[in-house]
């Protein structure tokens, strides 16, 4: 299905705006801010910012080619509104500065002594990840999580959220939309469920996650849809019923989880899947995955506290998943993410 010329350039002139906004940003935020010397030396030399600028261009190509074969559709909000955008820039900037004091005197569970919870949370689940104010546990950090995000990518992140609709489509064309059930584990604010929605507004859907300020901005995101039903539980243990769901989708989940825990959370959704329903997982790249990009990996978790990226980065994921019962159908890199179909047994 081919789309017209003045789509094509809606799309090429609306992203081009936003890979402006975030990576001006990300360059003023690197003169803004100290780096962080990491404890051993990193491997080999950083890519450069041609690299990945041509590598982002790469991914967004694929992303218009994937709208214009029909695969998905052009962006719910391609482009972004001026005074919105200004507003978060300010919020991000304001917050940049509790960030890098946080960067620098390595203090990760500042969230531990200042929020009152109002329910046990894991241990692991009780850090400032990436420095930012509040960890994952207000709403003040989840209405600037997904700005964040794109500020990291250069304005790639949600065009690598995107790929997932991909494997989504094949596996829906094989069912009755109306009658599939998905869930989204670790859904956070709701971002990539935006996206599903729009495309399939009449498909069922669970949105599971750990926040309950997340899944409260998740609320907000999605209010424009019905048909989405919102769980607040972890994803290693949700009590949902078993084979309750044809298809699961998780991104950027598993690099925020301990090693024992990801393999819960992978049993956990093999146990919520019908026989023959199917993962599709969106997550960072590993080493190996793309050499190039091998020493950001490592720098990672020392500039944005990760404290379980260093070892999910090594982890044999594919192995893990036929381990808790997944057989994987296809695995391929996007900018830097790594995005895999799995199929319960």
């Amino acid at each position: 299905m081919a789309i017209s010329p003045l789509s094509r350039a809606a799309y090429t002139l609306g992203q081009g705006a936003r890979v402006g906004l975030y990576w001006g940003q990300y360059w003023l935020s690197a003169r803004l801010t100290k780096p962080v010397k990491a404890r051993k030396p990193i491997e080999g030399p950083f890519p450069s910012p041609e690299l990945t600028l041509r590598d982002l261009r790469a991914l967004l190509a694929r992303d218009l080619e994937n709208i214009a074969a029909g695969r998905y559709r052009m962006p719910h909000d391609l482009a972004e509104t001026p005074l919105r955008a200004l507003a978060q820039a300010r919020r991000y900037f304001t917050d940049l500065k509790e960030v890098e004091r946080r960067r620098h005197s390595r203090d990760v569970t500042e969230v531990r002594r200042e929020i009152e919870a109002e329910r046990d949370y894991p241990p692991y689940f009780l850090q400032n990840f990436h420095f930012q104010t509040d960890g994952y546990l207000s709403r003040r950090s989840a209405r600037l999580y997904d700005h964040q995000v794109e500020v990291l990518f250069a304005g790639g992140a949600d065009a690598m959220r995107r790929q997932a609709l991909v494997p989504l489509g094949a596996a829906l064309a094989e069912r009755r939309v109306a009658e599939t059930r998905l869930i989204d584990v670790g859904c956070g604010t709701g971002r990539f469920l935006t996206f599903v929605k729009d495309n399939y507004p009449r498909l069922q859907v669970t949105a599971l996650d750990l926040s309950g300020a997340y899944l409260a901005e998740a609320r907000n995101q999605l209010r424009a849809w019905r048909g989405i039903d919102f769980v607040e539980a972890a994803a290693e243990a949700s009590g949902l019923p078993e084979a309750g769901h044809d298809l699961a989708t998780c991104v950027f989940l598993f690099h925020e989880l301990p090693r024992k825990v990801r393999a819960q959370v992978a049993r956990e959704i093999h146990r919520l899947l019908k026989p023959g329903g199917r993962l599709i997982f969106v997550d960072s790249l590993q080493r190996g995955d793309h050499p190039p990009y091998d020493p950001l990996l490592e720098y990672f978790p020392v500039a944005f506290h990760e404290p379980f990226y260093a070892d999910y980065v090594e982890q044999d994921l594919q192995a893990m998943f036929e381990d808790c019962g997944f057989v994987c159908l296809e695995a391929a890199r996007a900018y830097f993410s790594k995005v895999m179909v799995l199929e319960k047994r």
